[in-house]
C-alpha cells in the first residue's frame, strides 16, 4: 500500500540524495580535491551501498524499538523524523534496562553522536558554499565568515524547535523543522535535475565540437548518440582508472530514466497533494503547495541576486557611500569576476566544453587573467592560487 504512494518514494529519494551528498552538490565539491586517477565508479558504488544499507538497518532498529516500548507507536511516528529523534527516542531510552544511570548514559551517547554527525556534516555544507566563492576569486577567510554567519542566522528558527501539538493524534512535533523538510525535500530533486542538465549540456557541447572537427553540418541522431550522449561517461567515468566499466545503460538512465522518474514522481506528488491536503493553496498551510512555492521563490530571488552582485560580478562603489549602502543609493558599477575552473593537472578535457566554458571570463587555474577596459583583475589576496590546483 505505502509503496504505491508518491510520498514514500519522494521521501526515500530525498533521504538518499541528502545522505549521499549528491542532491546538494557536495559530491561535486568533494571532487575538486580528488586525484585525477581516482576510481570514482567504485567510490560512488561503495558510498551509496554502505549509506543505504546502514540507513535501512538503523531505520528498522529504531522502528522496532519504538513499537516495542511506546504505547501508541503509530501516533508517535506520525510526527515525522524530527519528532522521532527529539521526542520519541528519549522516551525509548527511558525504558532501557539498567536503571537511571544506564538510561542517562545511553541518551547522552546518542545525542553526542548525533551532534558530532551534524557538526561534521556542516563542514561539507560550509565548504559547498565557500568553494563557489573561492572559485570566483573571493578570499577564503571572508567566504567562510560570510557563509557561517548566514547559516547561523537562517538556522536560528530551526534551533528554536517550534513545538506544536497535533490535535488529532495528541503528538507533539517540531513544526518548523517538519515544514522545512516538507519544502526542501523536493528541492533536492530539482537540484539533481540541474546536475543532470549539466551532463546533457556537456554532451551537446561535445557533439558540436565533434561536428566542427569533422566539418559535419546538420543534426543526426545516431551521431549524437555516439559522440554526444556517451561523451560525459567516456571523459569523466570510464577514464581507464576505474575497475568497473560503466556501459551504455548509464546513458539511458541519465537521459531517459531520470527525467521520466522526475516528472512522474513530482507530478503524482503534487496531484496527490491537491487531492488529499485540505486547502493546499493556503500559504499558511504547512503541508500545502503554496508554502513550497513561496520558499522556493524567495530562495531563487536571493540566489540570483547574490550570484549577480557577489559571484559573477564585483560591486564597485562610485559615490561616497561604501558597500553595502551603495546598493541602496544606486551609486555602484558591476565588474565581472573571473571564474577559476579547477581542472586537474593533466586532464584532457578542453575547458570550453564545460558548461559556460565559452565565457572569456572563465579561466583555468594558472592561466593569465583577462582584462577589462585595460584594467587587470585584482583577485582577493593578490594571488590566482586562491583557487587550488588539484
Amino acid at each position: 500500500e505505502y509503496l504505491l504512494e508518491p510520498q514514500t518514494w519522494i521521501s526515500g529519494l530525498s533521504q538518499s540524495a541528502w545522505s549521499c551528498s549528491a542532491g546538494m552538490g557536495m559530491c561535486i565539491t568533494y571532487a575538486v580535491y580528488m586525484r585525477k586517477d581516482e576510481d570514482t565508479t567504485l567510490n560512488a558504488a561503495t558510498m551509496c551501498l554502505a549509506n543505504n544499507s546502514i540507513s535501512i538497518i538503523a531505520g528498522l532498529t529504531v522502528m522496532m524499538a519504538i513499537f516495542s516500548v511506546v504505547q501508541d507507536p503509530l501516533s508517535a511516528v506520525s510526527g515525522g523524523s524530527s519528532a522521532i529523534t527529539f521526542l520519541v527516542l528519549p522516551e525509548v531510552f527511558a525504558q532501557a534496562p539498567g536503571g537511571p544511570v544506564v538510561q542517562l548514559a545511553m541518551v547522552t551517547m546518542f545525542f553526542l553522536a548525533l551532534s558530532f554527525a551534524a557538526l561534521t556534516s556542516m563542514i561539507s555544507t560550509i565548504e559547498l558554499c565557500v568553494r563557489n566563492f573561492v572559485d570566483h576569486g573571493v578570499d577564503r577567510s571572508q567566504a567562510v565568515g560570510f557563509t557561517a554567519g548566514a547559516l547561523f542566522l537562517f538556522g536560528l528558527p530551526s534551533a528554536a524547535l517550534w513545538i506544536l501539538m497535533d490535535e488529532s493524534t495528541g503528538v507533539a512535533f517540531p513544526q518548523f523543522l517538519e515544514v522545512q523538510d516538507h519544502i526542501w525535500g523536493y528541492g533536492l530533486m530539482f537540484s539533481g535535475l540541474f546536475i543532470a542538465f549539466s551532463i546533457w549540456k556537456y554532451g551537446w557541447n561535445r557533439y558540436r565540437v565533434w561536428q566542427d572537427e569533422n566539418d559535419i553540418v546538420g543534426f543526426n541522431w545516431q551521431d549524437y548518440l555516439d559522440n554526444g550522449v556517451s561523451s560525459f561517461r567516456d571523459d569523466f567515468i570510464n577514464t581507464g582508472d576505474n575497475d568497473w566499466w560503466i556501459g551504455k545503460w548509464w546513458d539511458y538512465i541519465m537521459y531517459l530514466g531520470f527525467p521520466i522518474m522526475f516528472v512522474v514522481l513530482m507530478g503524482t506528488f503534487f496531484l496527490d497533494m491537491l487531492a488529499t491536503v485540505e486547502d493546499p493553496w493556503n500559504p499558511t498551510n504547512p503541508k500545502g503547495i503554496t508554502i513550497i512555492l513561496i520558499f522556493w521563490g524567495i530562495t531563487a530571488f536571493l540566489f540570483i541576486s547574490m550570484n549577480r552582485l557577489m559571484l559573477v560580478n564585483k560591486v564597485v562603489p562610485t559615490g561616497k557611500s561604501g558597500f553595502p549602502m551603495c546598493l541602496l543609493s544606486g551609486e555602484y558599477v558591476l565588474e565581472p569576476r573571473p571564474l577559476f575552473r579547477n581542472v586537474p593537472e593533466g586532464a584532457d578535457v578542453p575547458i570550453d566544453t564545460l558548461p559556460g566554458g565559452q565565457d572569456p571570463f572563465i579561466v583555468k587555474v594558472g592561466d593569465p587573467l583577462p582584462e577589462l577596459e585595460n584594467q587587470p583583475f585584482v583577485v582577493s589576496g593578490g594571488s590566482v592560487m586562491d583557487a587550488e590546483i588539484v
